[in-house]
C-alpha cells in the first residue's frame, strides 16, 4: 500500500487533532521574548538618524555660526564628544540610567548592566533587540552635552570640554534620565517627555547658561560685531538636524506604529510653525527676515515639540511651534541685549526656554479635550501642567547647581579658558594647529 493512499479513519483523526495541535503549539512558542522586525529596522534607522543629528548636523550648523578662526574647534569638539560618551555610555551611563537601582530606583539605575554585561545578541528590550536600544538611548546622550557647546564657544580649552563633558554626562545627564525614562521618580508622578525637552533640552540649556556666566562673555562682546562666518554651511547643518529630528522624535515611539506616525506628523508641524512665527516676529521688528532668523525658529520649534511630538495633535503642535518661535525669538533679545550674557549659539533661549516651554504646553494640548492623547496619572490640565513645572524646576535646579560644581572642579587641574592671546588668534591654531580655510 502507498503511503499517500493511506486516510486515517475520521473518529481517529478528530481524537489526534487537539493533541497535534498542542503538540505544535509548544514547539513554536518561543521561551523568550523576540524582536519585532518592523520595529527593529525602523529603530536602527532612527538611531541613525539621531547620530547624523550630532554628526554632521549640529557640527555644521554650529560650525557655521562661529567666527573663520573657530570653525574646526567645534567641529572636534562634537567629534571628541560623541566618542568620548559613547565609550562612557557603554562603561557604566547606559546600566546607570536604564537598570535597576534597587532602593535608590527612584533617584538612579545599578551596574547590573556595565560593559553591556548580561546582554546577549538575543537579548530583547520591548520589541527590538536591547542592543539597538543601547545604540538609540546613546544617541540622546551624546547630542545633549554637544548642544552645551554652543554656551562657550570660541573661548574654552578643549582639554576642559573633555574633562567637562565626561563629568556632566554622568553627574547631570544619566541621572535626569533616569529620572524620566529610566523609572525613577518623575516617571511616577506621570511626568510627560516624550523625546528629551526635560533631558535633553531643559538640561543643555541651563548647563549653556551656567557655563556661560562661569567663563564669561567672549573677548569684545557685545560692542564687537561676531555674525556668523558661513551661513550656507550653518542653514545646511539646520537642515540635517530637521530631518534628524524624525528619528529623535518618531524614534521614542520604540515601535513602526501609529504613536511613531502621529510623532513625526507633529514634529514637522512644529518646526515649521517655529520658522515661520520668528520670521514674522524677526520682520516685524527690524524690517527684514533673515535666513539665520528662519533657521533658528525651526530649532526652536523642534526643541518645543519635542516633548510633546507623540502626546498631541498636529494643531497642537502648530500651537506650540507658534509659541516656540516667537517666546524664543524674544528670549535670545532679551538674554543678549538686556542682560549682556554672551551665550555664543543661544542654546539657553533656544533649547532651554523652548524645552521649559514644550514640557510645559504637553500638559496642555495633550488634554484628550485638545486633540491629545490624554494623561498618564492626572485627570485635568492644571494638574498635569504642575506635575511638568515639577519636572522642569527639579531638572534645571539639578543641572544648575552640578554644571557650576563640575566647572569649578575642573578649574581645579584644568584652564577652563584660554588666553587672550589665544582668543584673538582663534581656537582653530591655537588649540589645534589647523586652519579651517586657506588663508
Amino acid at each position: 500500500m502507498k503511503l499517500a493512499n493511506y486516510r486515517v479513519p475520521a473518529a481517529l483523526g478528530l481524537l489526534l487533532c487537539p493533541l497535534i495541535s498542542s503538540a505544535q503549539g509548544e514547539a513554536y512558542t518561543p521561551s523568550t521574548p523576540v524582536a519585532d522586525t518592523g520595529d527593529t529596522a525602523w529603530l536602527i534607522t532612527a538611531t541613525a538618524l539621531v547620530l547624523f543629528m550630532t554628526l554632521p548636523g549640529l557640527a555644521l550648523f554650529y560650525a557655521g555660526l562661529v567666527r573663520t578662526k573657530n570653525v574646526l574647534s567645534i567641529l572636534i569638539q562634537c567629534f571628541a564628544i560623541s566618542c568620548v560618551v559613547s565609550l562612557l555610555w557603554l562603561a557604566v551611563g547606559y546600566s546607570l540610567a536604564f537598570s535597576d537601582g534597587g532602593s535608590a530606583q527612584d533617584f538612579i539605575g545599578g551596574l547590573d548592566k556595565a560593559f553591556l554585561a548580561g546582554v546577549a545578541r538575543e537579548s530583547v528590550s520591548g520589541t527590538i533587540p536591547e542592543s539597538v536600544f543601547f545604540m538609540f538611548q546613546m544617541t540622546f546622550a551624546i547630542i545633549t552635552p554637544a548642544l552645551v557647546i554652543g554656551g562657550f564657544a570660541e573661548r574654552m580649552r578643549f582639554g576642559a570640554v573633555l574633562w567637562f563633558a565626561v563629568l556632566w554626562l554622568l553627574i547631570v545627564y544619566v541621572p535626569i534620565a533616569h529620572w524620566v525614562w529610566g523609572g525613577g521618580w518623575l516617571a511616577k508622578l506621570g511626568v510627560m517627555d516624550y523625546a528629551g525637552g526635560i533631558v535633553v533640552h531643559v538640561s543643555a540649556g541651563v548647563a549653556a547658561l551656567v557655563c556661560a556666566l562661569v567663563l564669561g562673555p567672549r573677548r569684545g562682546f557685545p560692542h564687537t560685531a561676531m555674525a556668523p562666518h558661513s551661513l550656507p554651511l550653518a542653514v545646511a547643518g539646520a537642515g540635517m538636524l530637521w530631518v534628524g529630528w524624525f528619528g529623535f522624535n518618531a524614534g521614542s515611539a520604540l515601535a513602526a506604529n501609529g504613536s511613531a506616525g502621529s510623532a513625526m506628523l507633529a514634529t514637522h508641524m512644529g518646526a515649521s510653525a517655529g520658522a515661520l512665527a520668528w520670521m514674522i516676529a524677526e520682520w516685524t521688528r527690524y524690517g527684514k527676515p533673515s535666513m539665520l532668523g528662519v533657521a533658528t525658529g525651526m530649532v526652536a520649534g523642534l526643541g518645543t515639540i519635542t516633548p510633546a511630538s507623540g502626546f498631541v495633535g498636529p494643531m497642537g503642535a502648530v500651537a506650540i511651534g507658534l509659541a516656540a518661535g516667537t517666546v524664543c525669538f524674544f528670549a535670545t533679545q532679551f538674554l543678549k541685549r538686556k542682560l549682556n550674557i554672551d551665550d555664543s549659539l543661544d542654546v539657553s533661549p533656544v533649547h532651554g526656554v523652548g524645552g521649559v516651554l514644550g514640557t510645559l504646553l504637553t500638559g496642555v494640548f495633550g488634554a484628550v479635550a485638545l486633540g491629545g492623547v490624554g494623561f498618564p496619572v492626572q485627570k485635568d490640565i492644571a494638574a498635569q501642567v504642575g506635575i511638568q513645572a515639577l519636572g522642569v524646576g527639579a531638572a534645571a535646579l539639578w543641572c544648575g547647581v552640578f554644571t557650576w560644581v563640575i566647572l569649578k572642579v575642573v578649574a581645579l587641574f584644568s584652564k577652563l579658558r584660554v588666553v587672550e592671546e589665544q582668543e584673538t588668534e582663534g581656537l582653530d591654531l591655537a588649540e589645534h594647529g589647523e586652519r579651517g580655510y586657506s588663508p
